[in-house]
């Protein structure tokens, strides 16, 4: 190893004490970068947004993404998100602005406490969804646009801790015909696939206790020889870039007959 042992296993204990709330991973600027996507999420949002006169954002987080596209907000805004720091967080960002932020617990199969018809948008970014619910509380003439995290995501990353992805079939052959099931209208399906890419592995420390999903009961005391062994990589080859990929879909309830 070209830096000394104690001296890494330091920087890592670091950077796992960094807070983390919300959604936000701007601490990482400049060290955890992805290749670019083809289409821009908030972009799509904010045009579907302009043509809606209510929205349901899911999973919001802290409100981050939803404040970006604040100037584009219909008369109508709600959000939902369950992790308590970032609801505590999202109910002090959106509500003094007219946003009702609801605690509701986002799976593929519970249901949503909103009524048939609610919302002529409804907006989900990397959250599951129950497509028969998301049909449900859709206007007719309402759009439900999601962009998710491809199942496999960084999987050859979650190797050197002997951690597998647990959504390995979150694609979009598994969603598509679930929301074609409950009846709405394929509109669009956009897939990329590429790289993520850090610049230390101080930034995957950071990175995996974020998303502690992705390598279960991770700590640097416990997965120090993998870490060791992700420096060694970079140290050879200057490289530490692992799969990533995304999909949107877009759909359309069809108008009452």
């Amino acid at each position: 190893m070209q830096k000394n042992r104690a001296e890494l296993l330091s920087t890592w204990q670091e950077e796992e004490r960094q807070p983390f709330i919300g959604w936000d991973f701007s601490y990482l600027a400049g060290r955890m970068n992805e290749d670019p996507l083809p289409w821009d999420y908030i972009e799509r949002a904010c045009e579907l947004m302009d043509a809606a006169d209510s929205v349901l954002d899911m999973d919001t987080g802290g409100g981050e993404r939803l404040l970006e596209m604040r100037p584009h907000w219909p008369g109508r805004v709600v959000a939902t998100e369950e992790y308590p720091p970032n609801l505590a967080l999202a109910r002090q960002r959106l509500e003094p602005l007219g946003v009702a932020v609801v605690d509701v617990r986002i799976t593929d199969e519970d249901p949503l406490p909103f009524a048939d018809g609610e919302f002529a948008l409804v907006l989900n970014r990397h959250s599951a969804f129950n497509a028969a619910e998301i049909a449900r509380i859709l206007a007719p003439g309402g759009r439900f646009l999601t962009q998710q995290v491809h199942g496999m995501w960084t999987h050859d990353l979650m190797a050197y801790f002997g951690a597998t992805p647990q959504w390995p079939d979150a694609t979009p052959e598994r969603y598509v015909p679930r929301l074609q099931a409950a009846g709405l209208e394929i509109v669009q399906v956009q897939e990329w696939a590429g790289k993520l890419r850090f610049t230390d592995v101080g930034a995957i420390v950071y990175y995996l206790k974020c998303v502690p999903w992705e390598v279960p009961n991770f700590t640097v005391a416990t997965h120090q020889a993998d870490l060791f062994a992700l420096q060694e990589r970079l140290e050879k080859t200057g490289d530490l870039a692992f799969f990533a990929a995304y999909y949107t879909i877009e759909t359309r309830k069809p108008m009452a007959a």
